[in-house]
């Protein structure tokens, strides 16, 4: 019996055209069983060789390089060995950039334990194309990516009663020491002081304290571009009040997808020791259900000094982004800024898990995160901002309500109402993801974290590179 390390290993892509012409080099009983249809999977072993022929259907491309990497990889997890790898296609550094990182994507599991064949010291890949730094420089990328991903991931999967603000604070905490980021967070009472009203409406009824998060990641690169983020971070989402119905009311712990792609993407930046600056917000909290609850109807102050009738408790995410939003821009110098947030019904309903609701007041990075989405395959929609919609959000008892009567566009009436709270900033992009940022995956039974916004953003920081 061969020993594992003298067995080869090789990997060939096919399209079905490609397939048709090269089939009849491979032996018969490979010939009738695989066709080459996208996503198809063969193995043929032998005593001192494993090929692994994956279809593509009728064309290679950066996207399914993505997709069909991190099916394949996941699927033969426990088949695939820890040596070389050879990729017998030549393919572009952009497409096997693409590839390699869906086979990273791929080795993720919840809970997180890098113990797949990939994450091996002894693991590598060699092409007939490209050179060793070349492949060791994209791997490199990759694991950093993944990183950062699968951190936010596990987050965004954990039960509600392991992720309570003390114990997302001291991750925050622990990251902060080993990548050198500059950390300060504010509890129920010093957000009070510091006139966080929005955020403090929503933490007040909550049996947890208050945490509202700043992380700062500096390059050492002078001038660089400061990128100010701003994630949502609700723990867990009862809807408050205005509560919502016991129907996959336990997917509610979902509700800090943005905190989990800015936490994904801040620690892939700081992997990468990239040449640029992020100061990123997180408000942490739960929307909770208790007698100290803010109520429909009451008033609330933001840290900008405007006034919110609450009209929906469960329109609380809009809440803590206004004070996320207000703060990082009256307190730093930014570029551009970014939030994300799983923040609408009306998003899913309008896209379902295809892409994010997307909105940009600034055409530069507007055309960044179009190509970056592009890249990553996490899908944007650019959708308006326009006036017409401020109506909606005008209050006959504050300067703004957090929600619309009328039933319609509220992922649009959102953005909106965050728009308010920006300060001004001639550079921002609101990502409501509340579509893309939880649902079926290959690596659970039932919903998942799908790592969505941390590969996105990754490939906007490489824009600045």
């Amino acid at each position: 019996m061969a020993k594992k390390d003298s067995i080869q290993q090789t990997i060939q892509l096919y399209t079905t055209e490609d397939w048709s012409i090269s089939k009849a080099d491979f032996p018969k009983n490979i010939q009738l069983f695989f066709s080459a249809e996208e996503k198809e999977f063969f193995v043929s072993a032998e005593e001192n060789s494993v090929q692994y022929f994956i279809g593509f259907g009728k064309k290679i491309s950066t996207a399914n390089l993505l997709d069909i990497g991190k099916s394949f990889s996941y699927k033969y997890r426990k088949s695939l060995l820890a040596q070389k790898l050879v990729i017998k296609n030549e393919l572009t550094d952009d497409e096997l950039e693409a590839f390699i990182i869906g086979l990273f994507q791929g080795t993720y599991q919840y809970p997180f334990k890098n113990e797949h064949p990939f994450w091996s010291s002894d693991f590598e890949i060699e092409t007939s194309k490209q050179d060793k730094k070349t492949i060791n420089a994209i791997i490199k990328d990759a694991k950093a990516l993944c990183v950062g991903q699968f951190a936010g991931m596990d987050w965004l999967n954990k039960p509600a009663n392991q992720k309570k603000v003390d114990d997302i604070s001291s991750f925050l905490k622990e990251i902060s020491k080993k990548y050198k980021l500059k950390y300060k967070a504010y509890n129920r009472e010093e957000s009070i002081k510091k006139g966080l009203g929005a955020f403090v409406a929503v933490n007040q009824g909550s049996a947890m304290d208050a945490a509202f998060t700043i992380l700062e990641y500096q390059s050492s690169k002078k001038s660089a571009p400061t990128i100010g983020l701003v994630g949502k971070c609700v723990l867990f989402d009862t809807g408050g009040i205005s509560i919502k119905p016991s129907a996959n009311l336990h997917y509610m712990k979902s509700d800090m997808g943005g905190a989990s792609a800015v936490i994904g993407a801040l620690i892939y930046a700081a992997e990468m020791q990239l040449p640029i600056n992020i100061v990123a917000v997180l408000p942490i909290t739960d929307n909770a259900v208790s007698e100290k609850a803010y109520l429909p109807s009451d008033v609330v102050k933001a840290y900008n000094g405007k006034t919110i009738e609450i009209i929906d408790t469960d329109a609380e995410g809009r809440l803590t982004l206004a004070d996320g939003l207000s703060y990082i821009t009256k307190n730093y110098k930014l570029d551009h800024l970014i939030d994300l947030a799983t923040l609408t019904g009306s998003s899913v309903r309008m896209f379902g898990n295809t892409c994010g609701a997307y909105f940009c007041n600034d055409e530069q990075l507007n055309q960044k995160l179009q190509s970056s989405s592009e890249k990553s395959q996490n899908r944007i929609w650019n959708l308006p901002l326009w006036d017409v919609w401020k109506s909606e959000i005008t209050s006959d008892v504050a300067d703004f309500k957090n929600i619309s009567l009328k039933p319609v566009g509220d992922c649009i009436v959102a953005a909106k109402f965050l728009e308010q709270f920006i300060n001004d900033h001639p550079s921002w992009a609101h990502l409501d993801i509340a579509g893309v940022a939880y649902g079926n995956v290959e690596y659970a039974k039932d919903k998942a974290a799908t790592g969505y916004g941390v590969h996105l953003l990754a490939q906007l920081f490489k824009t600045y590179n």
